[in-house]
């Protein structure tokens, strides 16, 4: 039987030190918690030993697949306990790695379906250069030639600037995604969830299980046979939900913990 188990990765599995916080009052004591992430030779993302022991047996006993909106570079320091994973779906769908390569038929056909139901990417920078501005705005990144993001000040952002961008890009085929510091603008054609059809088409997939936070992760749990998502994020903040997909209470990095034991126990062959 052949499981597979898609699931994102930050603030779903993995978590920053401020992330990992979510949900704890400022007295209480920081968890333990093992590194999955270096960035620049610092410790960036991070998982509870409970969640290392359970993605390490998540990796050995099924075709897991992260799952993430991180660009291919990005999603390569992070290094997730068990064996490396035949399948990675990175830049929201855009990139399906296969044994760390990205897929060129894949790309090739995400690249002709944005062309045919999203405005070029250029339109959209062009105009995020224009609207955001230098006193909450740190960056602007284009990621992967496929969409955009602007790293924020969050509390400075004014109150109509994310509605009122929002329905600009919809008017031009592509969604906005808050999560953290970055604004995310993703062609609404561009979804997690028609990688992981193709994965579990490939893999002949018997179940498909998944886990998100954020509105990018919409398509993801819906293309599971069931899913999970935290009490933080972009989908527990909208009261986001669906018949088969779970909604905890849980936050920050004990959130974390709770979705891959979630995973593991609905991916055993013998509740599956």
């Amino acid at each position: 039987m052949t499981i597979v188990v898609a699931s994102d990765l930050d603030r779903t599995l993995v978590y920053s030190k401020a992330a990992a916080r979510l949900g704890l009052a400022a007295q209480d004591p920081t968890p333990d918690l093992v590194c999955v992430e270096q960035y620049e030779g610092a410790p960036l993302s991070f998982v509870t030993p409970r969640a290392a022991a359970l993605l390490a047996e998540l990796a050995a006993h099924t075709t897991f697949v992260p799952t993430t909106t991180r660009t291919r570079e990005q999603y390569g320091r992070i290094e997730l306990p068990g064996p490396p994973p035949e399948f990675a779906i990175c830049a929201n769908g855009g990139h399906l790695l296969v044994h760390g390569e990205s897929d060129l038929d894949w790309h090739a056909r995400v690249l002709k379906v944005l062309a045919a139901h999203a405005a070029p990417l250029p339109e959209v920078v062009a105009h995020l250069e224009v609207v955001a501005r230098p006193e909450w705005t740190h960056k602007l990144r284009v990621a992967e030639d496929l969409f955009a993001y602007l790293v924020v000040e969050r509390a400075a952002l004014p109150a109509e600037f994310v509605p009122e961008l929002t329905a600009w890009a919809a008017e031009r085929g592509y969604g906005a995604s808050l999560q953290g510091r970055k604004l995310y603008f993703v062609p609404e054609a561009l979804t997690k969830g028609e990688a992981v059809r193709e994965v579990a088409r490939r893999a002949d997939a018997d179940a498909v299980f998944a886990a998100g936070d954020s509105l990018l992760d919409i398509e993801l749990l819906l293309a599971a046979d069931a899913g999970i998502r935290p009490g933080h994020g972009e989908l527990a903040e909208s009261g986001w939900s669906a018949p088969h997909v779970e909604a905890i209470a849980t936050q920050g990095v004990d959130a974390g913990e709770e979705i891959a034991a979630w995973l593991v126990e609905r991916s055993r062959p013998s509740v599956v």
